[in-house]
Parts: C-alpha cells; structure tokens; sequence
C-alpha cells in the first residue's frame, strides 16, 4: 500500500500487479488446528456406486491445493465436484498436478446491463481484462457517488438514505457510459436510476442485490492456467426491482468536493484479484475528476491487509478522514467485524463488492450496510440447481472451510438442494484451513451414507 493514501484529485495513480483469472469468497481465515493428517487410499465416491455423487467443496485456493491433492490421491475422480467463486483459481489444475477435469464452478458474474461499457473502460484504462468482481468493485463506487450528489454532503445518514433512490428504479437511466452525467443529474436533484455493470444494482430490503448473473466455469487445465466461463444465468429474487427505504427526494448541489474510502485488500492472502478490484473502484472517481463538473472525489485506499484486525484499524482511520462511505471490505470474515465495529457504530454506508455470506444479510445494521455481490443465500440456491439439473445429481456431500462462510453456504446449499430438487445430502464435513493433509476429512466426505 502506498504511504500515501490522501486525496486523489484529478487522476489517480495507477495500481500496479492486477492478477488474472481469481477469486475470492465470503470470507477469508479460518479455525486453525485439529482436522489430522491420516494417510493411506481408499477410493470413495460414485466410482464405488455408494458414496455422493457430487462432492461440493467450499473453501480457498490456499488449502485447495492440498485438499485437491489429497482428494485425487484418495478417489478415482469420479464424482462430479463443484465449488463457488472462491476455489475460482486457473493456477490450481498445475498445483495439484491434475487437469480438474470433473471440476464445475460457479461464481457471481459481470452480468449487468452495462456490463460492455464497464469491460471497454477497464481495458483502456489498464490495458487488461477485468477480474472477477471487478464490475461489482466499479458498481459500489459509482452508486455512492450518484448518492453523495444526490445527498449534497458528505454524510453517512444522508447518503444512506439516496442508495435506494439513485439505484432502483426509476428515473433517468445510468450506466458506466454516461455516469459523469448521472452524477451532474443526481447533483441536481434529479432522479436516476443506476444500471450496473454487474446487475441492475436494485437493493432489496437487505441491502443485497434483488437479481444477479452466475457464471458456470470449468478449469482449462494444467498448461492454460486459467477457467472457461461455459455459461451464465441470470437469477432474480422475490422482487427483482428491489425495495427498502429510500429518501423521496435528494437536495443535490453543486461547488464541493465529494468522499470516498476504498477499503479492499492490497496485501495478504487476498492481495492478488484485490488490486484489480481497487483498480476498478477508483475508475468513477476517476472519471467524475477528469470531466468539467462542478464536483471533485476525495478518494481515500486503504488496505485491509486480509485481516480482520488491520481491516477494522484501517476502516477506524477512514472513520477518523471523514469518510461517509466505503468501497469494501472485500471478504465476510473481514466485513462482519469491520460492519458492526465501525461502520455501523459511526453511520458510515459500507457497500461491498464481494462479500457474500449469510452473516452480513442478518447484521442489525440500522440500513447502513449494502452489497452489489450477491448473498450466498442466492448463490446456495444456484450450487443446487447446477447440481442437480447441469450434473444430473441426486445425492451429495459437501466438504467447507471452517468458518461463518463455509457453513452457511453448505447448510444453504444442503437445504435447498433437499427441500426443493429432492436431492439427499449424506453429510456436511468442515475443515481447517492451514492442515498438511485432508485426506481424512476427504474420506469423510466420499463415504457412503
């Protein structure tokens, strides 16, 4: 992180070190310990005709490569896998020495209405193609822009009660295209309405995103070192227009300077797709900063260091600038805290880009905490699906990472996958991360029922 995190005004330095083809997931770090390092072979699973089907892994590329060793070395590879977003890693077919062939993904997708707009814009400005959550990074920015004109001051209440408003519909349509205008508009008191490049960006009563797009990937193999996005589905909630308290009107104006914080992982585990999420968090800013408007963004980065302790000290040091609103954080083991321990207490609108779990839907968060990542609760619900109806699955086990992210998308995914595609679950498994071995946790998994 550089030493210096002031004002950004009028063009922002460019980040160096964007990754390529990554994730991340709900949440990052877990329960250390305990999970034993028993060895030896034993072939579970369908290829036996009495274990699962399908085998679901949640968990992160840094254990996933001993767990996928270790699964390998234990089953014929058989059964068919899938994971979320955050096993989502080109590199791992190479680390563990396995082209992952019987491996499905899913993960939240650039699946908004300007979607094209927000990928031309990336690619001009950083001359490669944008990462996963990537487009929700760009989203959160430029809501809480169109926010802060509309609430003409930098206040947490204020902008709070415009991120309905300028995001559901309706009023004047906005999109990465024409921003600078819809923030003039908003500025002005106008009504807008934001159209995302990741969805529509209509907050339900939660905060959460009321639809969004799935990709269904695959790993290329060992030599590509990356995945094949072999489709994407676009998934609506209850009330996909999206609802919630919003303010009726916005007071707007012109002549000052609005704030910003970016609060995404620079460093840690998560540092690799954090820098193109920062990347393209800075891009509005950027761009309301070039334009003849009578606005500038007081944009401040701070790193999250993947931790939840330097995520809430960083978070304390946006609090203390003045900054109404934040960009981040980036992972649910990170959000949770830094939501309820700064956020939260201060009246600061937090909208994250990528966290994802349950946790952070059921927060009591006075509406103070947005999300343009949709909740795991939708992602549960599409793990099933894919299961069931792309795999052709009907028993499954599921194998997650120890914490609030892992066990709540397995119970969702268990009870979904049960109560509405008929589906038998033989057993949910935890792991810990950081273990030298997971072959007993995997034969736990592949056992049959």
């Amino acid at each position: 992180m550089s030493d210096d995190n002031t004002v950004r005004r009028r063009r922002f330095v460019q980040a160096a070190g964007a990754a390529g083809v990554t994730a991340l997931a709900g949440c990052s770090g877990g329960n250390g310990g305990g999970d034993g390092d028993a060895t030896g072979t034993t072939t579970g699973g369908s290829g036996s005709g009495e274990g699962p089907d399908a085998l679901i892994v949640i968990g992160y590329p840094e254990d996933g490569t001993q767990l996928f060793r270790d699964y390998y070395g234990v089953s014929d590879g058989s059964e068919e896998i899938l994971v979320p977003d955050g096993l989502r890693d080109g590199a791992l077919p190479a680390q563990v020495g396995n082209d992952m062939a019987n491996v499905t993904g899913t993960a939240p997708a650039a699946g908004g209405p300007a979607q094209e707009a927000f990928t031309t814009k990336f690619e001009e400005e950083y001359g490669e193609s944008p990462g996963v959550f990537t487009s929700q990074s760009y989203d959160s920015v430029a809501v809480q822009l169109l926010a802060n004109a509309a609430a003409g001051e930098n206040s947490g209440p204020s902008i709070r009660d415009q991120m309905r408003r300028v995001a559901n519909p309706g009023g004047m349509e906005v999109t990465p295209d024409n921003l600078v205008e819809g923030v003039e508009a908003a500025a002005n008191g106008e009504d807008v309405n934001y159209q995302g490049a990741s969805s529509a960006v209509n907050f339900d009563q939660n905060g959460d995103p009321a639809s969004a797009a799935y990709a269904i990937w695959t790993f290329a193999g060992t030599d590509e070192q990356s995945t094949n996005t072999e489709d994407v589905q676009n998934f609506e909630g209850a009330n996909p227009e999206g609802n919630g308290p919003s303010a009726d009107s916005g007071p707007g104006g012109f002549g000052r300077e609005m704030s910003v914080g970016i609060l995404l992982p620079e460093t840690g585990n998560l540092a690799s797709v954090g820098q193109p999420m920062i990347q393209a968090a800075e891009l509005p800013a950027m761009e309301v900063n070039e334009a003849d408007v009578d606005l500038s963004v007081n944009a401040q980065v701070e790193d999250t260091e993947t931790s939840p302790n330097a995520g809430t000290s960083a978070a304390n040091r946006l609090v203390n600038a003045g900054v109404p609103s934040v960009c981040g954080t980036a992972s649910s083991g990170v959000n949770v805290p830094v939501s309820k321990s700064v956020f939260i207490e201060n009246e600061v609108v937090g909208c994250s880009p990528s966290s994802t779990a349950l946790s952070v839907t059921n927060l009591e968060d006075d509406d103070f905490i947005f999300r343009t990542a949709p909740s795991d609760r939708l992602q549960g619900r599409v793990m099933a699906k894919v299961t069931s109806d792309r795999l052709s699955s009907s028993t499954a086990a599921t194998l997650y990472v120890n914490n609030d992210y892992g066990q709540q998308l397995s119970n969702r995914f268990a009870s979904v996958f049960e109560d509405t595609f008929d589906g038998t679950v033989f057993r949910q498994v935890p792991y810990n991360q950081g273990e030298s071995s997971y072959t007993s946790v995997v034969q736990d998994a592949l056992a049959p029922q």
